[in-house]
């Protein structure tokens, strides 16, 4: 997807899992400053779109970016956090203990190398990458001079469906929202209203449906299996790598291989299958 945009990044810096850039995604920005309500609002739909097989991918900005990621991974789902800055540091700073959940179980990426700091006009190169991932982009709450619409324009241009949900006309934080269903953005009362348009991705995809099985697993299993590459890894450096005892990491690989996640080699390592 990225690669039809206008100039997509050279290259990405990921941490976490690669793979995860090549599934149906759906991106959800909004304000930094949103309401109780916008916040649960984009919690919600996170949720239930994960739930559904799509990856959530947004900014790991305050706010509404925040809270689509953590709506996500409260279902088990899987989120993209796209930085705008290098990966060896988070930001905004608070944001570390969320940056490192992403990490854990989805992924965080970057066009700038380790050591970039954040500055204003990285965020602007960085919205068009959470857009260019993906295949529609949501819009929760809004003010009338928000980033988030910027990153909506750049959606339109690269062809994404772009989604907004409707507010008063009394708040602030929805005229954004509404000057963009004016433009030709579908009105969004519910997740259903997305998922008809998308209802393709769900049905042909089979790479979504292992993903959503593996949502089956609890988050100490999923962080394993992350951490087992798709060429032999041996017991030794996943014990290095998570702190785990022996026995435990074992036995959780046992039921990884009786699950059809890896494969057990000889001489005591394993490879990911799927």
């Amino acid at each position: 997807m990225l690669k039809e945009i206008a100039d997509p990044p050279p290259l990405l810096f990921v941490r976490g899992n690669p793979e995860l850039l090549s599934l149906p995604q759906i991106a959800i920005v909004g304000s930094r400053n949103p309401s109780s309500l916008g916040m649960e609002t984009a919690a919600a739909f996170a949720k239930t779109l994960s739930q559904h097989g799509f990856v959530i991918t947004s900014g790991l900005a305050l706010g509404i970016d925040a809270a689509s990621h953590q709506g996500a991974l409260n279902a088990k789902g899987y989120t993209i956090a796209v930085a705008g800055t290098g990966l060896d540091r988070v930001y905004p700073a608070r944001h570390i203990g969320l940056a490192t959940e992403i990490v854990n179980t989805g992924a965080m990426v970057s066009e700038f190398p380790p050591g970039t700091l954040a500055k204003a006009n990285h965020f602007p190169r960085r919205n068009r990458i959470i857009s260019g991932l993906s295949q529609g982009l949501l819009v929760v709450e809004a003010a009338k001079q928000s980033g988030s619409l910027i990153t909506a324009r750049m959606a339109l241009e690269q062809n994404r469906e772009v989604f907004a949900i409707p507010g008063s006309i009394h708040n602030p934080l929805a005229r954004g929202c509404n000057a963009l269903i004016r433009e030709g953005a579908k009105l969004v009362e519910t997740t259903q209203d997305i998922l008809e348009e998308f209802n393709q991705y769900i049905q042909q995809d089979e790479k979504i449906s292992a993903f959503i099985l593996q949502s089956t697993l609890d988050l100490e299993q999923q962080t394993l299996l992350n951490r087992v590459m798709f060429s032999p890894t041996s017991i030794d450096k996943l014990v290095e790598d998570t702190g785990t005892s022996v026995e435990v990491i074992s036995s959780m690989l046992l039921i990884l291989e009786l699950s059809g996640y890896v494969e057990a080699n000889a001489g005591g390592s394993y490879t990911r299958l799927k």
